[in-house]
């Protein structure tokens, strides 16, 4: 779990950069536009767009905002029509790479992600070459200065998680999931007081390939291009890498 543990806090550190820049709304109106189509409007009938609509109010996206997406998904509005396509391959040091992307455009979003792959030492692969690698699960972040690792255990087992890691060096625990338990997890941490730092539906690796060097710099250049790209909504890796540059990267 090293290297999504590091990352996903990385990550999490940077779409707050990200949204003071306005970068993320792209990609939330987009995650909210075809969780409308798909599922319906409403947020208490649709756990896709309730989740997307808590990202979103997460970043402070203007309400205005939310409502011209999901009314654009149930087609209320004139908007873009948005297909979601996932993409696998590798990357350096042979890393499995899941990447899930929404476009309008299929071959120019190939085409581009074949680019960014080829450029930092990666390649695109066939469907299903890296898939079998990860699994879905919900994924949460707890800050370790609001609550003692008894406490959290005590609470996060009684709702039923899977499993608690505490890393020492990380400044969050780890709690894993099932997917369909996220929500009620989430809710009875916050009521119990504790502060959830993430909460999000993931791709979790079965196993991990340790990446150094050269491979390693080259591993995050490639994660932070990927997902600097429009088209992109999530990047899933199995990398496992030093500390050192990760530390580079959170920089």
């Amino acid at each position: 779990m090293a290297g999504h543990s590091k990352w996903a806090q990385i990550k999490h550190k940077k779409a707050q950069v990200d949204a003071r820049k306005g970068k993320i709304f792209t990609k939330l109106v987009k995650e909210i536009s075809v969780a409308a189509r798909l599922g319906g409007g409403d947020p208490e009938k649709n756990p896709r767009l309730r989740v997307a609509i808590e990202k979103a109010r997460e970043v402070n996206m203007p309400s205005d905002n939310i409502k011209r997406a999901i009314m654009k998904g149930t087609g209320e509005l004139a908007g873009t029509a948005y297909e979601e396509v996932v993409y696998e391959g590798y990357g350096p040091g042979g890393v499995a790479l899941l990447i899930e992307a929404m476009t309008d455009n299929k071959n120019r979003t190939v085409s581009e992600i074949r680019h960014i792959l080829s450029k930092h030492g990666g390649s695109l692969g066939e469907s299903g070459c890296v898939s079998w690698i990860f699994e879905k699960k919900g994924y949460i972040l707890v800050d370790k200065k609001s609550v003692d690792e008894d406490t959290l255990l005590s609470v996060a087992l009684d709702a039923g998680v899977e499993d608690v890691k505490n890393d020492p060096k990380e400044e969050n625990y780890e709690i894993i999931v099932s997917p369909e338990n996220l929500k009620n997890v989430k809710e009875v941490l916050q009521k119990a007081g504790i502060n959830v730092s993430l909460a999000e539906v993931t791709m979790l690796p079965k196993n991990y390939v340790s990446v150094e060097g050269e491979d390693a710099e080259k591993m995050l250049k490639l994660m932070d291009a990927l997902e600097d790209h429009d088209d992109v909504q999530n990047v899933y890796a199995n990398f496992d890498i030093p500390d050192e540059a990760m530390s580079k990267a959170e920089a």
